[in-house]
């Protein structure tokens, strides 16, 4: 589910700073009743004094916020079941942070972080830990041309994976530190396109897995944050109300307390009505403990407070009394909407995935917008492109696949919700005027421009949006850097269906500078001693022509593919002059994490010794191709050690 991505001011309105901090501290102390177990190894033990399972010691223990979040990639479904997440100390205290297995689905995090669980663990500072991953009852789909295939992950082997464990090491700077009766944050990230070479040839494809796990106590990317569970309390005083801290995917089991900061400006939607502020806190506490919510917002790194920007409750939460489907509409015929790409979550068993579903909308649907706060919305909103979560008529409006040669469900949402969320767009500038830009299109939040049917988007035929030459309406947004023939990214809205041009209006725009590019390359099964004809504390200069590259040698700008051996010149990559970065180094069983380059270069260097290999190496950050530079906040290499 997407959930409006935007930055909150601070908190406006009266608000109690010592209630919020008294509720924070009372929330995070009861997050013991989600667990967090410990199992203590040989040796001296100066953490007794804290014992998640005990309540008496709670007060002496301190508190993990552990959340996840992934990069972008081909994969269109990715969802495997956590078994375990340990943490472990400088001196062998091995402590649990999950409660139970959780099953989650990766691809829902490429553009929002979830928080995950909140474990009570003993004070110390923790240098290790250790993710277990379950694949036995896996749904993994690729994307393959306009479609999807379902695919199977292997070891590098080829064989099925059934379980794999993959041991982190916290670089020497970011060690995580946890306070007696603080907050400490650990943010997961699972790049799956850097951790699998997919091949798309058999079916099922074939995912062979490399992961690329890494953890990060003051995290690189920050992204939404989205916090779920049943409500337990309201303090409208404090405008905060605190939930049993569940898994997106869960419907039951807690896994930690955690108490969610609202503002004046924060958008509710309670049992389908629409409210904002302390209208909407009031309503939340009408409906009472038990209540299902999910917000979605800013977690202030720093103060560990998490701040919604949108909070849904009660039968606005997809799945809860209903059946929902997430997707992008990519056609309208009339009152039938075709949603791509969706996640059907019933209200009586798991979420999965099935890439098309017809649904029919009528006069009775209502119809929401992520920070709108008109509440007159009609069906003739929704258009093409847009993003949207889709709440039925009630727990048995969707009947069976009905097309048994080309599968497709017909979903019932004339008397349910739509839900319209900020779409992004990825194409190429055509021109600039102001007030507008146009771009040819290519993708819409990651699929292909070429799949959506924009018939009916204009308001004639003849003005019916064109992919060739989309229209942006771009407002009072600064254009003056944007260049055409460059890269572009928009996040906004289409406009309403039979309404066009313009095509969009753009909330935000991203120009060639700052659009997120991926490098990926890798040497084959048997790696390359040699990848990078330089390396220093300046920079690597990678051997572009390298003989044992392999299918992968890329970079990917926005959505624009450039092949590294076209160029004419080695790529150079160098760390940012200033901000976040992290650089780690992956081996057969384990991460060697830095925030330093030089610190990361000269292990690399000392580990590329003649006999060493690499295998693999993925980069996000930003690529000038004027210059061949890619300036890097995160890179990964993949060592194969004899």
């Amino acid at each position: 589910m997407d959930l409006l991505t935007k930055r909150l001011p601070g908190p406006s309105g009266a608000r109690n700073a010592a209630a919020r901090a008294a509720i924070l501290l009372v929330a995070l102390a009861l997050g013991a009743c989600g667990g967090g177990s410990s199992t203590a190894t040989s040796g001296p033990d100066p953490l007794a004094s804290c014992d998640p399972a005990d309540a008496a010691t709670l007060a002496e223990c301190g508190t993990v916020l552990v959340s996840f979040t992934d990069a972008d990639g081909d994969f269109l479904n990715y969802t495997v079941d956590v078994v375990s997440l340990t943490l472990e100390t400088a001196n062998g205290r091995v402590v649990e942070t999950l409660p139970r297995e959780t099953r989650i689905n990766f691809t829902d995090y490429v553009d929002l972080t979830e928080l995950v669980t909140v474990a009570t663990v003993p004070p110390a500072t923790y240098v290790a830990g250790t993710i277990r991953l379950d694949y036995a009852d896996a749904e993994v789909f690729v994307a393959v041309g306009d479609g999807s295939k379902e695919a199977v992950v292997t070891d590098e082997a080829g064989t099925p994976l059934q379980q794999a464990q993959l041991r982190i090491r916290l670089s020497n700077r970011d060690q995580l530190t946890v306070r007696r009766g603080l907050a400490s944050l650990l943010q997961l990230d699972f790049d799956l396109a850097a951790s699998h070479v997919v091949d798309i040839e058999p079916t099922p494809a074939t995912a062979a897995a490399e992961h690329f796990i890494v953890a990060e106590v003051a995290p690189v990317d920050e992204k939404t944050t989205r916090v779920r569970g049943p409500l337990l309390e309201v303090d409208e005083s404090a405008g905060v109300y605190v939930v049993a801290l569940r898994p997106f995917h869960h419907r039951d089991g807690e896994f930690g307390r955690m108490p969610v900061q609202t503002t004046d400006d924060t958008e509710f939607e309670v049992n389908g009505e629409a409210f904002y502020g302390a209208e909407g806190l009031r309503a939340l506490a009408a409906a009472g403990p038990g209540t299902p919510t999910v917000a979605g917002g800013t977690l202030n790194v720093a103060e560990r407070e998490f701040t919604a920007a949108i909070v849904l409750a009660g039968s606005s939460v997809p799945g809860a009394g209903r059946d929902a489907v997430v997707g992008n509409v990519i056609a309208r015929d009339g009152d039938i909407l075709t949603v791509r790409g969706a996640t059907i979550i019933p209200h009586d068993r798991r979420a999965h995935f099935h890439d098309d579903v017809l649904v029919q909308v009528g006069p009775e649907t209502k119809v929401f917008k992520d920070g709108d706060r008109e509440s007159d919305l009609g069906i003739s909103a929704i258009s093409i492109g847009q993003r949207v979560t889709i709440r039925g008529s009630g727990p048995d409006a969707m009947p069976a696949v009905t097309d048994a040669s080309s599968p497709q469900i017909l979903f019932d949402a004339t008397a349910g919700a739509v839900r319209m969320h900020v779409t992004h767009l990825s194409g190429i500038v055509n021109t600039v005027v102001s007030g507008q830009v146009d771009i040819a299109l290519q993708a819409i939040d990651r699929r292909r421009a070429n799949i959506f049917d924009f018939t009916g988007t204009g308001m004639s035929p003849d003005l019916d949006a064109n992919p060739a030459n989309y229209e942006v309406a771009t407002g009072n947004l600064t254009l003056a850097d944007f260049a055409a023939g460059k890269p572009i990214a928009v996040r906004g809205f289409p406009e309403a269906f039979g309404t066009a041009p313009p095509d969009f209006t753009g909330r935000t725009v991203i120009d060639f500078t700052d659009v997120r590019s991926a490098l990926g390359v890798g040497w084959g099964a048997n790696g390359t001693t040699a990848p990078f004809l330089r390396m220093g504390a300046d920079g690597l200069v990678l051997d572009n022509q390298n003989p044992a590259v392999d299918v992968r040698h890329y970079i990917k700008q926005g959505t624009v593919l450039i092949d590294l051996q076209s160029l004419e010149s080695d790529t150079t990559i160098v760390p940012p002059a200033a901000g976040r970065t992290l650089f780690v180094i992956k081996t057969a069983d384990s991460l060697r994490q830095y925030a330093d380059f030089a610190e990361f270069v000269d292990d690399l260097a000392a580990s590329l010794d003649g006999v060493t290999s690499a295998r693999s190496m993925f980069a996000r950050g930003q690529y000038d191709i004027d210059s061949n530079v890619f300036t890097a906040f995160k890179i990964g290499v993949y060592l194969l050690e004899p």
